[in-house]
């Protein structure tokens, strides 16, 4: 089977993003999304659009995936493998889990592939391993189906060493499944080995350029993923997350100026094709980084925009309710506009984890500005999310909730002049936050809570405490202003002038 360029076919969804007027007088850009090879026993016809289905999905172009897939399987009603692929983009690994009506759905698909059996053992394979997730989701918990994907597509890459769909699909699953306590990394640096080789043999793939980014969003493997980041938005400028990615890489290392041009392209990009859900994702990543470069009238106008939509959103869906509510915490909390931060409020329908973090803004809202009591409701609050992610077995939030709760609770015992016991509490949450890896739908926590610690102790007088907690936050996330912000003054009162200045070239963008 040759290699198809699916970068060469014409862009439905952007083309339908054009208005009427500009349609007439020009033509829609070419399509381009990259390089897949995925050789199947469907007919020659509908090769070319099953590659670009896969391109679609390695994307997480998800609904015009399913919907190419479906039109492939629709040309051809005996190639089972579309409905692998209809089935597949059901399934966002890097997101939340699918609920029970996409389940439903993907499960139809998969009984359309088995009801036509493929005609290759291989075909046969990635259906099969498409199988083992929603096999049994009535009883089974995601994370548990999650895990047996990723053995089952273990299985078919060991199977098929020389295929590279089966290696790329293969390093996904690793880094969906990557636990979020593990500190070394292993699924992560086991999914860039498969990746960087193919990486040099196939420059053009999207999934490959992509899940390395994925694979080396943290603050330790961050360099090895520069070079995909650099790529990527290249390769597939036809998806506005194509266009988003680099600066998961970007904002791990603090270049503030290019997470900037990723997410104003990807944002446009995104509101042109009627992606909300990354366009938000766009906006949040944008506003933070903003923020960092000491931008805050441009981040002020971007949640001014999000203000704009809000009428429209649903804050039930993760990828929407988490951007839309965290924008505005940022611009308040990162700018220490406490009484803004007292009054914000979680969108209708915000999910517990989510609603936490405005509830922990209010908190430190009030607490830092000198009024603590009125803090105690929104502690609480904190709390009651807490118990219901504990309830649901949610334990990578109920940890991130918890140490929301234990920070709103040091700053209300600073606020109440128990700075000792305030410090305790807060540097107990640093451990906790530090020893588990963010989510990829967020650029890190609001303000990690070691910076909240350095903070802290640099306002209770103790400059070189808070020098060697600023030193460690900005390890974890090199650049941000809030930790070189404080880390300044802190090394001028110990008398580190060397230091201070090396942060103030920083904060100056001139490092």
């Amino acid at each position: 089977m040759t290699r198809s360029h699916v970068r060469c076919l014409l862009a439905p969804l952007l083309a339908a993003a054009l208005s009427a007027s500009a349609a007439e007088h020009s033509h829609p850009a070419p399509e381009k999304l990259g390089s897949v090879n995925f050789p199947t026993t469907c007919t020659a016809a509908v090769q070319p659009e099953f590659e670009r289905a896969v391109a679609l999905l390695h994307s997480f172009a998800y609904a015009p995936a399913e919907q190419a897939f479906r039109d492939v399987a629709a040309a051809d009603p005996g190639c089972a493998i579309a409905h692998w692929g209809a089935a597949m983009a059901y399934y966002n690994q890097l997101w939340e889990p699918p609920g029970a009506e996409d389940i439903a759905k993907a499960q139809a698909e998969i009984a359309l592939a088995n009801a036509h059996p493929a005609k290759s053992a291989r075909e046969r394979d990635f259906i099969e391993a498409a199988a083992v997730y929603y096999r049994d989701a009535d009883h089974v918990p995601p994370a548990d189906r999650a895990r047996a994907y990723a053995s089952a597509m273990a299985g078919v890459a060991a199977r098929y060493p020389d295929d590279t769909e089966a290696q790329v699909f293969h390093a996904l699953a690793l880094i969906a499944t990557a636990p979020p306590a593990d500190r070394t990394h292993a699924n992560q640096k086991q999914a860039v080995d498969i990746l960087e080789p193919l990486y040099r043999k196939y420059p053009q793939h999207p999934g490959i350029a992509h899940y390395l980014i994925h694979a080396c969003d943290s603050a330790e493997l961050a360099p090895r993923g520069l070079a995909a980041a650099r790529a990527y938005a290249k390769i597939a400028p036809s998806a506005p997350h194509a266009l988003h990615m680099p600066s998961h890489i970007f904002t791990r290392l603090g270049y503030w100026d290019d997470s900037i041009a990723s997410n104003v392209a990807a944002r446009s990009a995104a509101r042109a094709e009627g992606d909300v859900g990354e366009e938000l994702h766009a906006m949040d990543y944008l506003v933070y980084a903003y923020l960092q470069r000491g931008r805050d009238a441009d981040a002020g106008r971007v949640v001014a925009d999000l203000k704009t939509m809000l009428p429209a959103l649903s804050a039930s869906k993760f990828k929407i309710g988490y951007a839309a509510n965290a924008m505005p915490v940022r611009l308040a909390i990162e700018r220490r506009a406490w009484n803004d931060a007292a009054r914000l409020e979680p969108l209708p329908q915000t999910e517990p984890h989510v609603a936490a973090i405005v509830y922990w803004a209010r908190a430190i809202g009030h607490s830092r500005s000198g009024d603590p009591d009125a803090a105690a409701a929104d502690i609480a609050a904190i709390d009651a999310s807490l118990e219901k992610l504990r309830a649901a077995h949610n334990d990578y939030w109920a940890t991130q909730t918890e140490v929301l709760a234990d920070a709103a609770r040091a700053w209300q015992a600073k606020a109440k002049g128990d700075g000792e016991g305030a410090t305790k509490r807060l540097a107990a949450a640093a451990d906790k936050e530090d020893a588990i890896e963010k989510r990829p739908v967020t650029p890190g926590p609001i303000v990690p809570a070691r910076e909240q610690l350095a903070d802290m102790l640099l306002e209770l007088g103790r400059p070189l405490d808070a020098l060697g907690e600023y030193r460690s936050a900005l390890t974890l996330a090199p650049g941000r202003r809030g930790s070189l912000s404080g880390a300044a003054p802190a090394a001028e009162r110990v008398g580190d002038a060397k230091t201070a200045a090396a942060m103030r070239r920083q904060l100056a963008g001139r490092a």
